[in-house]
């Protein structure tokens, strides 16, 4: 019966997600602006990238290296901040949180249901910008060679360590008011910076390198380049060669696993703070 009844409640979470996301006009419009926006995005990292470095075929692996890393980090912006933004909207915006809270659902549930749309856009949005790089951009990746299995399994870890800071972050929302929008960028750009992303980790200093490997989304973004761009050439850059990819993929699932149990942890303390200081249905007009 509470499994029927998570279903339901993610079913139809994730059905308002998505006409909250795109009802704001028409469906033509809305595709084509979800397929603009991730290459604009794209434009603006080549022309960094060839400010650095004068042409793709200069260095064709770290132009590879910085195009996955930025692209798939747009799951961490979207579907992180967007299930944070649940609890601000929901409480601020709309003005329907405390219905929500009383509701015979699982709210952590919702949460997820609701993040369901950022994530559905976001992989839209990937899927676009990989085929604008190997189009137009000369994105070498062999996606036919590529190691699916791999992929397939760091994506599900990977995003479900994003799902759970999500909800850890939710729960903070509940204690905030004016704030929570700056602690999740600035979380957000700590894991940009940390996470080799744009950059190996090798290019910060010890302390740097200590902070990103106690990241599981460092292994995350790893291992989706070695499963997209396999040949070892991904290995010999991104600070990581030293361990294989099984047993990055072992970090991986352990690292999440941590990260769950901690985001269970500050959801239900948070909760519990939230109920207690009457804050769960205090609406701040911010």
């Amino acid at each position: 019966m509470a499994v029927r009844s998570h279903l339901r409640t993610f079913r139809y979470a994730a059905w308002l997600g998505w006409q909250m996301e795109s009802n704001w006009t028409r469906p033509w419009l809305f595709l084509l602006y979800s397929i603009v926006r991730p290459i604009a995005a794209t434009l603006i990292l080549v022309v960094m990238f060839l400010v650095i470095k004068q042409g793709v075929a200069d260095d064709p692996v770290m132009f590879t290296y910085v195009f996955l890393g930025a692209t798939f980090f747009m799951y961490v912006a979207q579907v992180m901040m967007g299930a944070t933004q649940v609890i601000m909207e929901d409480r601020e915006h709309y003005q329907t949180l405390r219905q929500i809270y009383i509701a015979p659902i699982s709210l952590k549930v919702y949460i997820v249901g609701r993040a369901m749309s950022k994530l559905a856009l976001t992989s839209l949005s990937v899927v676009i910008s990989i085929a604008f790089g190997m189009l137009v951009l000369g994105l070498p990746l062999d996606l036919p060679g590529a190691d699916w299995s791999l992929f397939a399994a760091s994506m599900v870890l990977g995003l479900g360590c994003i799902l759970a800071i999500g909800i850890a972050l939710a729960g903070v929302t509940f204690l905030t008011a004016k704030h929570s929008t700056g602690i999740n960028e600035g979380i957000g750009g700590a894991f940009y910076l940390f996470c080799g992303t744009l950059f190996p980790l090798t290019v910060l200093p010890a302390w740097g390198q200590a902070i990103g490997m106690a990241i599981p989304l460092t292994y995350w973004l790893e291992l989706v380049r070695r499963s997209l761009y396999p040949g070892g050439e991904m290995e010999a850059i991104g600070g990581l060669g030293g361990f294989s990819s099984p047993t990055l993929l072992l970090f991986l699932a352990v690292s999440t696993v941590v990260f769950m149990g901690l985001s269970t942890l500050i959801y239900r303390y948070a909760d519990r703070k939230a109920r207690r200081a009457g804050k769960v249905d205090m609406t701040t007009s911010y």
